[in-house]
């Protein structure tokens, strides 16, 4: 089982969570920044009834799909 780490850290003149080098979107305070990454983690490991088509871009900007059954959710973590 894969494991994500949500980081939370200084972002574009606000807060963000960072995930895999990804930024999220900055947030105006490091609360909401800490709040909105907790919820991404949680729906992250929520499980789906069904399988699904994932794209992702990797860090030389390459995209990839791959299918995901639905019941392998990764675990996750918050670093405030």
């Amino acid at each position: 089982m894969s494991k994500i780490t949500y980081h939370v850290v200084e972002h574009d003149g606000g807060w963000a969570y960072k995930a895999d080098g990804v930024f999220s979107e900055p947030f105006p305070t490091r609360a909401a920044a800490i709040e909105a990454a907790r919820r991404a983690a949680f729906e992250q490991e929520l499980p789906d009834a069904k399988s699904a088509s994932i794209s992702w871009e990797d860090e030389n900007g390459v995209w990839h799909e791959e299918a995901s059954r639905g019941d392998d959710r990764p675990v996750t973590a918050v670093e405030e």
